[in-house]
């Protein structure tokens, strides 16, 4: 499974490694390009998950604000909930072609 945004390969991965949460594929943070992404300041805590470090990504000569984020140590609920650590996982806003 890739996550593919302006022809750049930003995630991949086996299917059975990401993790499906609210509609969002949630890749392994080794299986990231990590060069593609920078941390942003924008801040946002979700209720169950807790909170979140959201990433700018760069693809080709774009870069795209607050395109992926990531719960770095997600409420220990949420890995319950989930069935699955999820913790460093990182999921692509929906301008990137995940499949």
């Amino acid at each position: 499974m890739q996550a593919v945004l302006d022809g750049t390969v930003l995630a991949d991965a086996d299917e059975a490694d990401v993790v499906s949460i609210e509609g969002n594929w949630y890749f392994p943070p080794e299986t990231v390009t990590s060069q593609a992404l920078s941390k942003s300041d924008t801040p946002y805590t979700c209720p169950w998950k807790g909170q979140a470090q959201y990433f700018d990504v760069q693809a080709a000569d774009t870069r795209h604000a607050d395109a992926a984020w990531s719960y770095p140590e997600p409420l220990s609920s949420a890995i319950d909930r989930v069935g699955r650590d999820f913790s460093g996982y990182v999921a692509f806003d929906r301008k990137v072609r995940v499949g």
